[in-house]
């Protein structure tokens, strides 16, 4: 049985301002890409029966400059969908909605017809990529390539929890994290791991 390893894209203006970033698709920033080839040594000798990533060109540039090939593109790798608050931070959100949590109350859909999701929908999401994974794991390690909100409800998930439990497992730009198992149950075994 293969490990699951997770990829979170380098850095980009938004992750590094703090602003909620979905379908923007923003590229790397220089540091972002520093980030993106200083995980090709930590990825370097494994063999991977399966590799996805977000179809977002953040995700796409963070695995081709970590020195992963093959990879397809996995729609339900998308990021959080943010609607009303894409491009905007936590902070200026709780100018006017003091007690808004990410975790518990979702993002509303925008003015302009974009989505927004509730936890429950990503996790729905993140069920279906797993769905994906635990089929590929028999054949050796998965690498999951994306973005913070979303691998956190995706590591959730995968422990057991409910999706709004990702709130627990905080996840840097440029890192790798590795899900295991222990006695046939799945365990963190490495989180935001750098070079």
């Amino acid at each position: 049985m293969g490990d699951l390893l997770l990829v979170r894209h380098g850095e980009t203006e938004w992750s590094r301002s703090g602003q909620h970033t979905s379908f923007t698709d923003l590229p790397l920033t220089p540091r972002g890409e520093e980030q993106a080839r200083s995980l090709a040594p930590l990825l370097a000798g494994r063999d991977f029966a399966l590799v996805l990533t977000s179809p977002l060109g953040r995700a796409r540039r963070t695995a081709e400059l970590a020195g992963l090939t093959g990879a397809g593109r996995e729609a339900d790798l998308h990021e959080w969908h943010y609607g009303a608050y894409e491009g905007v931070t936590t902070e200026e959100i709780h100018l006017t909605r003091p007690d808004w949590n990410l975790w518990t109350d979702g993002a509303p859909p925008g003015a302009d017809g974009s989505p927004g999701e509730s936890p429950d929908e990503v996790g729905k999401r993140a069920d279906r990529v797993l769905a994906r994974v635990t089929a590929a794991l028999p054949e050796g390690d998965v690498m999951l390539v994306a973005h913070g909100h979303f691998l956190r409800v995706l590591t959730a998930r995968r422990l057991g929890l409910t999706a709004a439990e990702g709130r627990l497992f905080r996840l840097e730009t440029g890192t790798v994290s590795r899900l295991s198992t222990e006695h046939g149950r799945p365990v963190i075994e490495e989180w935001n791991a750098r070079a």
